[in-house]
């Protein structure tokens, strides 16, 4: 198969090289696809993010609008590979990961999916560091709705299913997976989420605001969920320290 990896991203300097170069010996180890490349899609940066893309070979498209819904789709744009991964730039693969998509998209039961998370540090809060995302990963396998660190699918069900829904300013992830399953929903292929080696995703936002803020978005979300329509209601997502 031809992959192309798509990685929104906004003043992600400090991660960003890393994310990359995980990436890359992920691929170069799993040998899963013929050909691939990698698609970063600065949205708007004011710091080195471009930059450093460009110095590790990645392909960078600019979205001068500031939304993930609308990057994501950017990135889709200009992708040239079968496959299409999306991933967070804050977040790591291994091998086996990428062993398993090419594994499972290769069979004629699966048309796409996504993986469980774990965190890289809890930062000392048992709570959110290590409940929540414990929460989410059951949810996540029992419903099959993917994180947005880490989803795959083919690009011509990518169009089918129209893309990342830009009505939203997050969440876009579930938008998308339930308009993908809409588009099977008289198949017998299935949405999957991958659970034997989870994706290292960066808890730096447990950091960034204090428990009460994040405890505070996440039932503005689950009690008010056309909230995430508007982006002054988003800066959860959006804004930075």
């Amino acid at each position: 198969m031809d992959c192309s990896f798509v990685i929104p991203a906004y003043n992600e300097e400090l991660f960003i090289s890393k994310t990359i170069n995980a990436l890359e010996f992920a691929i170069e180890e799993s040998q899963s696809f013929k050909k691939w490349e990698i698609i970063v899609v600065d949205n708007c940066s004011i710091d080195r993010t471009a930059q450093i893309a460009k110095e590790l070979n990645a392909i960078v498209v600019h979205e001068p609008f500031r939304q993930i819904a609308r990057a994501r789709n950017t990135g889709a744009a200009k992708a040239k590979g079968e496959v299409l991964i999306f991933l967070d730039a804050d977040t790591i693969v291994e091998p086996n990961i990428l062993t398993d998509v090419c594994s499972s998209l290769s069979t004629a039961q699966v048309y796409g999916g996504g993986s469980i998370i774990k965190f890289d540090d809890h930062q000392n809060k048992y709570f959110l560091g290590i409940l929540i995302p414990f929460f989410w990963n059951w949810v996540s396998q029992t419903f099959k709705l993917a994180a947005g660190s880490f989803i795959f699918c083919t690009k011509q069900d990518f169009i089918l299913a129209g893309g990342f829904p830009e009505s939203v300013y997050a969440g876009e992830e579930i938008g998308f997976i339930l308009k993908l399953k809409k588009v099977y929903r008289k198949s017998k292929k299935s949405f999957i989420i991958l659970s034997k080696h989870p994706v290292v995703t960066s808890s730096r936002k447990l950091s960034w605001h204090s428990s009460w803020q994040i405890i505070l978005h996440m039932l503005l979300v689950l009690f008010f969920p056309l909230s995430v329509r508007f982006r002054t209601l988003c800066g959860f997502w959006y804004k930075r320290p």
